[in-house]
Parts: C-alpha cells; structure tokens; sequence
C-alpha cells in the first residue's frame, strides 16, 4: 500500500478514536453511575455489545496502518516516529485488554462503585495515549504539507 495513503487511514482511524475517547471518558462513563441499580447490568451489557463494533474496525484500522508504517514511511517520517506510534498502540490495546474489558465484564452483573471507579481512572491511559497519538499523526501530517498555513 502506498506510504501516503497509509498513513491518511492511520491518522484518520487515530482520530476518530481521539474524538471517541474523549466522549467515552468525559460524558459516557462519567454517566454510567447514574443509570440505576435495577436497570445497570442490562445496560452495561447493551453497552458492551453497542460499543465494539464502533471501535473495533477503527482499531484494527489504526493498528494495522501503523504496523505497515513501520515498513513504509512518507516523506521525512523516521522508523522512531513510526516506533512510538506502535509503542502507543500497545499501551492503548494491553490498557483495554487487561483493565477495562475485565472492568466492563463485572459491570455487567450490576453496578460495583469500586469497579466503576477503576473503569473511569484507567480509562485515562488510553484517552492520554490516543491524544499523543493523535498529536503524533498530526504532526507527521503537517510536516508533509507542500505550504504550510
């Protein structure tokens, strides 16, 4: 695949999930505890079954082009920039594995305050780690404009 297009689809995966984790982090898990106990557990299963189409092929978007910009890189984009972004991805794909999947997974038998203070605490790593991203892809996108504004 060509090294521009590339990473065109990673910024644009990386962004979309920047946009979306934000809005998860701030709004949506910071609602979750206002959901009510009788109904909690139906909606944290809702939730999770809603949710994973909607960042599942995004995620497999961005790591997938960045696994290809290792190989092929644009312009005077280095092998280090195209490292730090995977490094970031691993961060990102290990915090979801091991910290808010299990989280999510005892939600969904009913609202737990300290199982829900975790999920919303953690969730920083990846809304900090797709914000470095995002930063990242920006810049590698500003540096290989022909004028810049």
């Amino acid at each position: 695949m060509n090294a521009n297009l590339l990473l065109l689809l990673n910024a644009l995966s990386t962004w979309y999930m920047v946009g979306l984790i934000w809005m998860v982090q701030i709004v949506h898990y910071k609602m979750f505890d206002r959901v009510g106990e009788d109904v909690f557990a139906r909606y944290a299963t809702d939730h999770a079954r809603l949710i994973t189409p909607i960042v599942a092929v995004p995620m497999l978007i961005e790591i997938a082009t960045a696994a290809g910009l290792l190989m092929t890189r644009p312009g005077n984009i280095s092998f280090t920039w195209a490292a730090v972004g995977i490094a970031l991805l691993i961060v990102i794909w290990v915090s979801t594995a091991a910290l808010q999947v299990p989280a999510h997974g005892k939600l969904a038998s009913g609202f737990q305050p300290n199982v829900y203070s975790t999920l919303v605490t953690t969730n920083w790593i990846r809304t900090i780690a797709w914000s470095i991203r995002g930063l990242l892809v920006g810049w590698a996108l500003w540096t290989l404009l022909p004028t810049k504004v």
